[in-house]
């Protein structure tokens, strides 16, 4: 597999570099963005080949960032896989399991991540 660019976007600054190390330890290039609009930026500064992205983010949450990227026909071919919390947090929040439903995302992976299966998604997206 040829090096491949993946750009992570969450809030939590130690799973970003958690899986930033992991992505970097298997040949990826990585980005990184902590919240929707920081990685709404980054896409516009360089496409990446894959998008893991957090659901529950201040400012652009993943659901809205990812129905803005598969909507647009210059971004709709990125992979995407979502990280969320959200099964655990649907009686204490607005997001619904309706909501993941109803995404297009490539992918999700339920928090607390697991490393390893997070890299099986990954290599079969790319």
């Amino acid at each position: 597999m040829d090096k491949k660019y993946i750009l992570v976007v969450d809030d939590d600054p130690d799973l970003v570099e958690t899986v930033s190390m992991m992505l970097e330890s298997k040949g990826c290039e990585v980005g990184q963005a902590y919240d929707g609009i920081e990685g709404e930026e980054s896409i516009k500064e360089r496409r990446p080949d894959l998008i893991i992205l957090d659901i529950m983010m201040p400012r652009k949450d993943g659901y809205v960032l990812c129905a803005e990227l598969k909507a647009d026909d210059k971004t709709r071919d990125i992979p995407i896989v979502l990280l969320t919390a959200v099964g655990e947090a649907v009686p204490t929040t607005t997001y619904t399991h309706a909501d993941g439903m109803s995404t297009e995302a490539d992918d999700y992976i339920a928090k607390p991540i697991d490393t390893e299966g997070l890299w099986e998604v990954v290599t079969a997206l790319l």
